[in-house]
């Protein structure tokens, strides 16, 4: 467990802090009008999505962070404070000391390598600080920009995964990817 007010990771001309403490109607904004990006591999973010859903999804996230089932970063511009998107950390193994890493930048952010380097900031931040032995990557098979993040990021791919992920009721094919301590 972390205390959340003092993880603040910086990497690359971007800052991650706990993504609670960015405006709802910041994070709404960079979903909404990237939907149409990321909506196909992140439900939450659909055609109707509202601020509501934003709000109710913060609400959570700090319990959430202090009994060590999730941490949740916004990504920002270290420079303007722009919020980019977000990454974290989900899915932890008590028994295989690992978690999955998941992460999606605004649309009018892409191209600029913001999820790789946050990425690679939050991998090292959870093997080092919440002594995870493994970092994994899961990309549903044609989420090829997902796939792209995750090689820049330095993960390895491992191969794909049979019915993996189940995206709008469709069981789908994933690429798993992994990120340890060695990588770095």
């Amino acid at each position: 467990m972390s205390n959340a007010v003092e993880t603040i990771l910086r990497s690359e001309g971007l800052l991650l802090r706990p993504i609670w403490l960015t405006k709802a109607a910041v994070i709404y904004e960079a979903a909404y009008s990237s939907r149409r990006e990321i909506g196909p591999w992140l439900e939450w973010c659909h055609e109707n999505y509202r601020q509501s859903e934003t709000e109710e999804f913060l609400v959570t996230l700090p319990q959430r962070w202090e009994i060590g089932e999730s941490y949740t970063f916004s990504i920002q511009d270290s420079a303007t404070n722009n919020f980019l998107g977000g990454v974290g950390l989900n899915s932890f193994s008590a028994a295989h000391p690992f978690a999955n890493l998941g992460y999606w930048v605004r649309t009018d952010a892409c191209g600029r390598g913001v999820a790789a380097k946050a990425t690679r900031a939050l991998a090292a931040w959870a093997l080092y600080s919440l002594n995870l032995q493994r970092i994994e990557i899961v990309a549903a098979i044609g989420n090829i920009a997902s796939q792209r993040v995750a090689e820049k990021a330095g993960a390895k791919r491992e191969g794909v995964l049979r019915k993996r992920l189940v995206l709008h009721g469709t069981p789908t094919d994933a690429v798993m990817f992994s990120l340890v301590a060695g990588d770095f």
